[in-house]
């Protein structure tokens, strides 16, 4: 059993409880998740089953879709609802197209400075472990890019809204920024990923679902094997002795057009399966030699 499993996790667990709980459902000792949703969030998370976290760092580099609430007036220590509040902030003169301006100011590329409480380490060591010891070090801001953000409803004190992103980007921190550029203070209230690269939250199982998958049941959405999880890369088909080439993880030499090689240039990477169909391997295209490195041979 090598797939990826699409979950809507629910709010409460971290995202290592939902790797756990998917381990025992589907009776396997080998999964990963392919990015960090934090306890009070909801949404898709994807986990890789058995040979599949090998494909794990593929989707950590996806873009993200997120629906999140902010509430302004008040931030506190963690930039969520889950933290102390520690600063207040006047809203009674704030009006609506004025927070929609705001909101919409933070499209394009960004600079945002990573939150202490937060899974990056300094010396070796979480960020969020030091934070909880009231430690706090110099983190340096980070560039990020915001596609598309857009308000979906003020009813304050909270404020709804929809963002693609970029990887690294913290909603939470967006929030704080969002209410600092309106001269108040925010912090995010609540978050749902609605989509990592082009897996939808529609399409993904919740805890009972995959259950009845375990136990046999039909699937129906939200579990794919390697090469379906891997779809939206370019594929090629090797045969005979090139198939053995691939395996040992030799290079492997193409014939491409032009046209082809920019396309495969600009990948992620590039999918190596046999006529049957096996994804045999994920490579990297050199347009210097016109062959495609094996960076992961399953």
């Amino acid at each position: 059993m090598n797939i990826v499993v699409s979950i809507n996790k629910p709010a409460g667990i971290t995202s290592q409880d939902a790797v756990t709980r998917v381990k025992r459902i589907l009776k396997v000792k080998k999964a990963g998740h392919t990015g960090t949703l934090d306890p009070m969030a909801t949404g898709l998370l994807l986990v890789c089953i058995n040979r599949a976290t090998r494909l794990s760092s593929y989707f950590l580099n996806s873009n993200k879709k997120y629906a999140a609430v902010m509430k302004l007036g008040e931030s506190t220590d963690t930039q969520d609802s889950s933290g102390t509040i520690m600063a207040t902030g006047d809203i009674s003169g704030l009006e609506v197209c004025d927070i929609k301006e705001a909101v919409q100011g933070f499209q394009g590329l960004i600079s945002q400075l990573p939150p202490m409480y937060s899974a990056l380490k300094h010396k070796g060591e979480p960020l969020y472990k030091l934070a909880r010891k009231g430690v706090e070090v110099e983190r340096k801001p980070r560039e990020i890019m915001i596609y598309d953000i857009e308000t979906q409803c003020i009813d304050l004190p909270f404020v709804s809204f929809s963002v693609a992103c970029s990887k690294g980007s913290y909603i939470r921190t967006l929030c704080y920024d969002i209410g600092k550029k309106l001269g108040t203070e925010a912090h995010m209230s609540g978050l749902q990923r609605t989509a990592v690269g082009d897996f939808l939250l529609e399409q993904s199982l919740t805890f009972e679902e995959l259950e009845e998958i375990g136990q046999g049941g039909q699937i129906t959405k939200g579990v794919y094997t390697m090469d379906e999880a891997m779809s939206w890369m370019p594929s090629v088909t090797v045969d005979g002795i090139q198939m053995k080439q691939v395996r040992n993880g030799v290079p492997l030499q193409l014939n491409l057009s032009a046209e082809k090689a920019d396309s495969f240039e600009t990948a992620p990477g590039i999918r190596v399966k046999s006529l049957d169909g096996e994804l045999m391997a994920i490579g990297s295209f050199s347009a210097l030699n016109n062959s495609i490195k094996m960076d992961v041979v399953f």
